[in-house]
């Protein structure tokens, strides 16, 4: 799935938008989809730190890669 995708699932599963940002930053304690050059990043973002940092080459593995970890926390 791409990003726009993953965010109409994301609001059809009534996942919180405080809790994730498809738009990359470092938001307080958010699941993060971020775009560096020609990397996919998916990372935990708490107090201003990247954790649990994934790169991918493809935004459809960067996208399955967040959304399995948000369905971890909010959907399942």
């Amino acid at each position: 799935m791409k990003k726009d995708e993953l965010h109409k699932l994301l609001i059809n599963s009534n996942v919180s938008e405080d809790s994730y940002s498809l738009k990359g930053g470092l938001p307080n304690e958010a699941f993060c989809l971020n775009k560096e050059d020609d990397v996919w990043e998916v990372y935990y973002s708490e107090r201003g730190v990247k954790s649990q940092l994934k790169e991918f080459e493809y935004e459809e593995d960067a996208c399955e890669d967040i959304y399995l970890r948000i369905s971890r926390f909010f959907i399942l």
